[in-house]
């Protein structure tokens, strides 16, 4: 038995295939699980709306094809942030916010993961991060309610873009159900940017890291990097992750359209679990 698990971001994958097909290739990849994304666009937002057919539909589709969705990515809070002063948009955030909990404990979901936003398409302020803290407290409480772990993902912006500004905000709401979700291609980002060791930063969160999203970066370049062609130092921060408990590991990549999109999935997955067998 392994004594990790490994998933696969979901966006990995074409879109065209369905929820089976989907799991059925992350499975052939070598994965242990997925992690399904609420983003911006309103085709993934409507998902938090799913009738009790849909949700059995992709209930009955995890049995057939024996592999899991066990986490979420609420992207969707990076254009509805939750502390935006727009009462319209961060209602709208608040509202999926509490759905998408709701739709993960109705999955069997255990993590959801939102972005350390304020505010993105915008400035940061007093206001906003007053705002942002106070739906923050509230979704804590929704998690609670619902049996289901939050985990703030560190951003590529200034407000949260490592593992110790996310740990201030995890002290002031101070809630189990809170914790936190770093990415390993943003806080090296930060870390380089701002001088400081990427793997001193993630000790910092020992005890709060529920788990960690691999992904590649170079400086000032935070998406669609290929795995080991970037700067992040993946055997320091695995190593650092592991030495401060944490077992489950995603690794994020997108579909660009490229003919290669299924080797590029398998290769995450055997890279990186070279690196993790290495702490098992």
């Amino acid at each position: 038995m392994k004594k990790y698990k490994i998933g696969l971001y979901e966006k990995a994958m074409r879109d065209t295939l369905s929820w089976k097909e989907k799991m059925l290739c992350a499975k052939e990849c070598g994965y242990d699980y997925m992690e399904i994304c609420i983003d911006a666009s309103e085709a993934k937002i409507s998902r938090i709306y799913m009738s009790a057919e849909e949700k059995h539909e992709i209930i009955n589709a995890m049995f057939e094809a024996d592999f899991p969705i066990r986490s979420m990515s609420v992207s969707a809070l990076t254009k509805y942030a939750l502390g935006d002063p727009d009462d319209n948009i961060r209602a709208r955030g608040t509202e999926i916010m509490e759905k998408s909990i709701e739709l993960a404990a109705d999955l069997g979901i255990r993590t959801v993961m939102i972005p350390g936003y304020d505010i993105y398409f915008g400035e940061s302020t007093l206001e906003t991060k007053r705002l942002f803290l106070e739906n923050i407290k509230k979704g804590a409480d929704i998690a609670a309610q619902n049996g289901v772990l939050l985990g703030f993902e560190t951003m590529e912006n200034e407000f949260m873009n490592t593992v110790g500004k996310a740990m201030k905000y995890i002290s002031l709401v101070d809630s189990p159900y809170l914790k936190i979700y770093p990415d390993s291609g943003n806080i090296t980002n930060a870390a380089v940017l701002h001088q400081h060791d990427v793997c001193e930063d993630l000790s910092l969160g020992k005890g709060n890291v529920i788990a960690l999203h691999l992904k590649e970066s170079k400086p000032g370049i935070f998406r669609e990097v290929p795995f080991l062609t970037g700067h992040v130092e993946f055997e320091r921060i695995i190593e650092t992750a592991w030495k401060i408990g944490v077992r489950r590991f995603v690794t994020e990549l997108w579909d660009v359209g490229q003919d290669t999109w299924k080797e590029d999935i398998c290769f995450a997955n055997s890279s990186m679990r070279k690196i993790l067998d290495k702490q098992a």
